[in-house]
């Protein structure tokens, strides 16, 4: 009996380790940490006025902050930022408002923000979903793992660099009628996950946040996955799947880099970054051909290709020392695609600091 009441003990804190909140701290860079990137206000009434929030920021970093300016998108959205040096250990604060008042749709405002370091500009984003008049929770988060709904399956978490991470959040919805505890369960390497309030009140919503840290394993977009554990019980969505999917890119991090040492680095030029195939019959397969010049002056290295298609394949990549020209093929499987015009973007995470990512094109007509 002994044995059977630690293993449950045991079996407890194993599960309250994927309940207790989220508090991870981006960091960007040497000199900073961020409490996040994303602010997500969930779902606000359009008579409600204008809504605020703040990204605290903290100098992680050996020599005083300072921050330059936050620049806003457009006129809807107002910020203020603490203008005094923030010294060594200590915090500033970035406030920004949205007017709210574009209607009732779906905003993302993004606030660009210049420090002192690091040199390159730092995104902050805010976004939500203004509705005219209130809704049923059912008709707004359709996808279901038993009480709890969320709006999608697939969750953004967004670009990240080696040696970083990168964290964000989404509204998900109680939608049964008593309180409901919230845990995950096979979690993947480098995510973190968590909902908050929890328990979520019966018919009220609540905010989920996850965090993916960068693996030099993993370059480009990955998945990383965790499965909702409703007081204690495992359900299917529509798709007959347990699981909630968050996908990140990653590509390399240059801040170490001068700038006399990014002029001189790897860069790629291509001939073309668009393979059109004509018209060819659904099931055939196209083998696109790129070809590009290493016009820097240090080995260019493709880390990973992606593709947006759904069976493909390509050949080696080689390095390619200044100077050197280099082919390669990418082959697709048209036997699941729609017939019609067709558009693949296959996308490249290379080591070349002016073009970490680069982005190329198949087109043609399927039959």
């Amino acid at each position: 009996m002994k044995t059977h009441t630690n293993f449950i003990a045991l079996s407890i804190l194993c599960l309250l380790s994927f309940v207790l909140p989220l508090d991870a701290q981006e960091k960007i860079g040497e000199a900073i940490e961020i409490d996040k990137t994303v602010h997500n206000f969930g779902d606000i009434m359009l008579d409600s006025g204008p809504v605020s929030c703040t990204f605290t920021v903290k100098n992680i970093g050996s020599k005083p902050l300072v921050i330059y300016n936050a620049v806003t998108t457009c006129g809807c959205t107002k910020a203020d930022w603490t203008k005094e040096p923030i010294m060594p250990g200590k915090t500033g604060k970035i406030s920004a408002t949205y007017s709210n008042d574009e209607g009732p749709y779906p905003f993302d405002k993004s606030l660009t923000v210049y420090f002192s370091e690091p040199k390159k500009p730092v995104v902050l984003k805010m976004r939500g979903v203004c509705m005219e008049k209130e809704v049923p929770l059912e008709q707004t988060y359709t996808v279901r793992y038993g009480p709890l709904g969320i709006r999608e399956a697939y969750l953004k978490c967004g670009n990240m660099e080696q040696g970083g991470m990168k964290s964000n959040s989404v509204t998900v919805a109680n939608l049964s009628g008593s309180p409901i505890n919230v845990n995950f369960g096979d979690v993947s390497e480098n995510l973190e996950i968590s909902v908050s309030p929890n328990p979520i009140p019966a018919g009220k919503t609540a905010e989920l946040s996850f965090c993916v840290t960068a693996d030099r394993d993993l370059w480009g977009k990955n998945y990383y996955w965790a499965t909702p554990i409703i007081d204690g019980k495992t359900y299917r969505n529509a798709d007959n799947s347990s699981r909630v999917g968050i996908w990140a890119i990653t590509k390399e991090n240059f801040d170490n880099l001068t700038s006399e040492q990014k002029a001189k680095s790897a860069r790629p030029h291509f001939e073309s970054s668009t393979y059109t195939f004509g018209k060819v019959k659904r099931g055939e397969t196209i083998h696109a051909e790129f070809s590009f010049k290493n016009v820097g002056q240090t080995c260019f290295t493709v880390y990973k290709v992606d593709t947006d298609a759904q069976s493909w394949s390509h050949s080696d990549i080689p390095g390619a020392r200044p100077g050197e020209e280099v082919k390669f093929r990418v082959h697709l499987d048209t036997a699941d695609m729609p017939a019609g015009e067709t558009l693949v973007i296959v996308s490249l995470i290379t080591n070349s600091p002016l073009r970490p990512i680069v982005n190329l094109f198949i087109t043609g007509w399927l039959e």
